[in-house]
């Protein structure tokens, strides 16, 4: 399927739908209406139908999307028709907390390798993903066509490890390090500050 243009926001809510779409599939539904997907993901089903116009029309009038259908052609959008490589950056205690979560592959994303300033200080019971020195970070990435990093690195090395992985073609970070990074405009990186998002949640607690 060709490159569609969307907004970030959208693509966003393109992988919630794909969530609601597969517990779904998993409960043997094959059909459901708008308000009902738009309703399971927390949105109002008139956005529901603007995101889903980027790519196509969908839905019968009366009867609703075809839930397998409809997965599938998101799952194209968002690439998941293909096991994406991911390298991850930093086995300190969240780096190695990702590396064993088993839920990547089953979402089409497999960390390959990951990399670190002290690879043989990095045990972590016995997980399959080899831990590399940062040496070889580069290369590995151009020869294995990565274009997909993890990065959980301290705040100080944050920059010069997105700028060496962009350096060796990567495309998308996705950035836990407690920092702002600078990349190129065709360069996507979305940003997990854990703190933000407790100090967000706070708010709600009275």
């Amino acid at each position: 399927m060709p490159r569609i243009d969307i907004p970030r926001k959208s693509i966003y809510r393109l992988s919630i739908y794909q969530r609601c779409l597969q517990r779904l599939r998993e409960n043997g539904v094959e059909t459901v209406s708008s308000e009902a997907l738009a309703k399971a993901a927390g949105v109002k089903s008139t956005q529901l139908r603007k995101d889903l116009t980027y790519f196509g029309q969908f839905g019968t009038r009366g009867l609703g999307y075809n839930v397998e259908a409809l997965s599938t052609t998101i799952g194209e959008v968002l690439g998941q028709n293909k096991l994406q490589p991911v390298v991850l950056v930093g086995v300190g205690n969240l780096g190695s907390a990702l590396l064993r979560y088993g839920g990547f592959r089953k979402e089409g994303f497999e960390v390959v390798a990951a990399f670190d300033a002290a690879p043989e200080g990095r045990r972590r019971d016995g997980g399959p993903t080899p831990v590399l020195a940062m040496a070889k970070l580069e290369p590995f990435v151009r020869e294995n066509d990565v274009k997909m990093a993890i990065l959980t690195v301290p705040a100080p090395a944050a920059q010069e490890v997105a700028n060496a992985l962009i350096h060796a073609g990567v495309q998308a970070i996705l950035n836990f390090s407690p920092t702002i990074i600078d990349v190129p405009d065709q360069v996507v990186v979305n940003s997990v500050d854990l703190a933000v998002e407790l100090e967000n949640l706070s708010y709600f607690i009275r």
